[in-house]
C-alpha cells in the first residue's frame, strides 16, 4: 500500500515529513541525461571525426582575427612596423596571445628560453637586424628546429609575434644563457601607426 501523502514515522523539531516519493518524470529526466552523457562521450571523445572545443575555439578566433585585421589592414613586415605595433596596447596584447598559444613551449612564458633560445638579452644566431625576426618567423631556423610559420599563421600575425619578440629584448630574464652573437640595439623608431601594405600587394607567407 503506497504511503504517498501521509506522514513519515519521524520527526525532527515537531516537524513531520510526507512520505512523497520522486514524481516518474524526474527519473526519465536523469535517464535520459545519462544516455546523453553516453552519446555525447562517444560521439565527442571516441569518434575521430567529429569537432572537438579546440576546433571551435580555431573556428572562433579565425574568424575573431579577420575582423581585428579588417580594422588594421594589411601591415608590412618593416623595421617601423615591428618596432611600432606591439607597443599598442590592444595589439600588444593580441600579439602577446599569439606568442603564447604557439611560442612560449620553446622559448619560456616570458621568452625567456626553454627548449628554444632566451629572447630577451642581446645575443641572436639568425637575426642581424630587426627584419630577420619576422624572416625566422616566416621560413624557420636551424634546419627546421625553430619551425616555419608563414604556412600556420597570417601574415599579420607573424609581424605581431615579431614585434612582440623585439620587444622582449633587454627584459634579461633569468632562462638560457645567451646563445649567438651580441647585435647592434635596434633603432630609435617613433611611435608612429604601424605600415600598411598597398592593397593590390601580395601578402608575404
Amino acid at each position: 500500500m503506497s504511503r504517498a501523502n501521509e506522514p513519515m514515522d519521524h520527526e525532527y523539531d515537531g516537524i513531520q515529513e510526507f512520505d512523497n516519493p520522486t514524481p516518474a518524470w524526474w527519473h526519465l529526466i536523469f535517464l535520459g541525461s545519462v544516455v546523453f552523457a553516453f552519446v555525447y562521450f562517444v560521439h565527442y571523445d571516441l569518434n575521430p571525426t567529429s569537432w572537438t572545443i579546440h576546433d571551435h575555439h580555431r573556428v572562433a578566433q579565425v574568424r575573431e582575427l579577420q575582423r581585428m585585421f579588417a580594422e588594421i589592414g594589411t601591415l608590412k613586415p618593416d623595421e617601423r612596423t615591428i618596432l611600432t605595433v606591439a607597443r599598442d596596447p590592444k595589439w600588444g596584447a593580441v600579439a602577446e596571445g599569439i606568442f603564447a598559444s604557439n611560442c612560449r613551449s620553446c622559448h619560456g612564458e616570458n621568452g625567456e628560453g626553454l627548449v628554444g633560445p632566451n629572447l630577451t638579452d642581446d645575443a641572436y644566431k639568425n637575426v642581424k637586424v630587426v627584419t630577420d625576426i619576422f624572416k625566422v618567423i616566416n621560413g624557420g631556423a636551424a634546419n627546421g628546429a625553430m619551425p616555419a610559420w608563414g604556412v600556420r599563421l597570417h601574415p599579420n600575425e607573424q609581424i605581431l609575434v615579431a614585434s612582440y619578440v623585439a620587444l622582449l629584448r633587454g627584459k634579461r630574464l633569468t632562462g638560457l644563457a645567451p646563445d649567438g652573437e651580441v647585435i647592434a640595439p635596434w633603432p630609435e623608431v617613433g611611435a608612429d601607426a604601424p605600415s600598411e601594405a598597398p592593397a593590390d600587394a601580395p601578402a608575404e607567407g
